[in-house]
């Protein structure tokens, strides 16, 4: 029976909008929770607390819920329309990750896997069972996608396929049904290195690792206190995420095209006007971000990523934008529009 359910399961996956679907073992990527521990003990994670206090889950899929037999990993195509690189040559607007440049992917993304979880228990018996992920519980979902044959984890750590790219989410299915798994994905990045000599901070201390503490994406978004004044010369305009890394791989001449309109680019997040987001007040800073990844982070980290982009401007007229900012009450944000003023002068 799991059989020809498994096949019905992948092809309902695509007619709900799933670019791709794969299936492994909860405890088919053996070696992970060492390589998790050794990511941890280096402190690449910086601030992220959370990987350390859950790290029994996160290093072991079969311990977040034991009565798991099978891993349903589906992926959803986010390809940009634009080539996200082209506003990092316009240093008074700012540069916001493709991701988050609409609505927030994992609501979206829920929906379509519950949508697909319903199905499987009305085809299989409602004596199974399911539960659901979109990167916000301990589940590392990059591996467990490699293992179900999606693609495999490039030299920059991210999930990419031969069919897609990578520019793709990725949500997980964990059922009690016992299905035939896929095959795991091969290794298909050779020699390149385009990726590791794409980032701007020297991310990468060797292929297939990351330091998170140099990564533009956690410092911008992760990361609460003020960046390492070595490093905000390197953020350029980028005030939400970076996608450097992503948009260098060869890979991406295969990527498709994104099917879900709320992926595509809000006109006012493809490259706002810097002056405009720092006169951004909370009231603002929220109704703008209503919906959106970027609302989860805050006005005053926002902004203080706002500041480090106007400091790297090089362009003195930004400076009455900054200024009021430099009087804020939050000593980050207010030191970080200092620091912008002292370079703009």
């Amino acid at each position: 029976m799991t059989s020809g359910l498994r096949q019905k399961l992948l092809d309902q996956a695509r007619a709900e909008g799933f670019a791709k679907a794969g299936i492994t073992r909860p405890d088919a990527v053996p070696g992970l929770a060492g390589r998790l521990a050794q990511f941890v003990d280096n402190g690449w994670h910086g601030d992220m607390g959370w990987m350390a206090e859950r790290m029994h889950w996160r290093g072991d899929p079969a311990a977040l819920w034991p009565e798991a037999r099978s891993v349903i990993m589906l992926a959803e195509v986010y390809s940009p329309e634009h080539d996200p690189r082209e506003v990092l040559r316009h240093p008074d607007k700012g540069a916001i990750s493709v991701y988050a440049q609409n609505r927030d992917y994992h609501d979206t993304v829920k929906k379509r896997l519950k949508r697909l979880g319903r199905w499987l228990i009305d085809a299989a018996g409602a004596e199974t069972e399911i539960k659901v992920f979109v990167d916000t519980a301990p589940v590392m979902e990059k591996p467990l996608a490699a293992a179900a044959g999606l693609g495999w984890q490039g030299k920059h750590t991210n999930l990419l396929a031969r069919d897609l790219g990578n520019w793709f989410f990725l949500g997980a299915i964990f059922t009690t049904l016992d299905l035939e798994p896929d095959a795991p994905g091969a290794d298909h990045c050779g020699a390149c290195t385009s990726c590791l000599d794409a980032c701007p901070t020297r991310a990468f201390p060797a292929p297939y690792q990351l330091d998170a503490r140099r990564c533009i994406s956690y410092l911008t978004i992760e990361h609460k206190g003020p960046v390492d004044e070595a490093l905000r010369p390197a953020l350029g305009n980028r005030i939400y995420g970076c996608d450097d890394c992503l948009a260098a791989c060869p890979w991406n001449k295969f990527a498709q095209v994104a099917s879900e309109v709320r992926y595509l680019a809000r006109d006012d997040l493809a490259a706002p006007d810097l002056a405009a987001l720092a006169a951004l007040d909370d009231a603002g800073f929220r109704a703008k971000f209503s919906g959106s990844p970027i609302k989860r982070i805050g006005r005053v980290r926002f902004l203080r990523n706002v500041a480090y982009a106007i400091g790297n401007s090089g362009d003195p007229k930004l400076s009455e934008a900054v200024r009021p900012l430099a009087a804020d009450p939050d000593p980050v944000l207010a030191e970080a529009a200092r620091w912008a003023l002292a370079r703009l002068a």
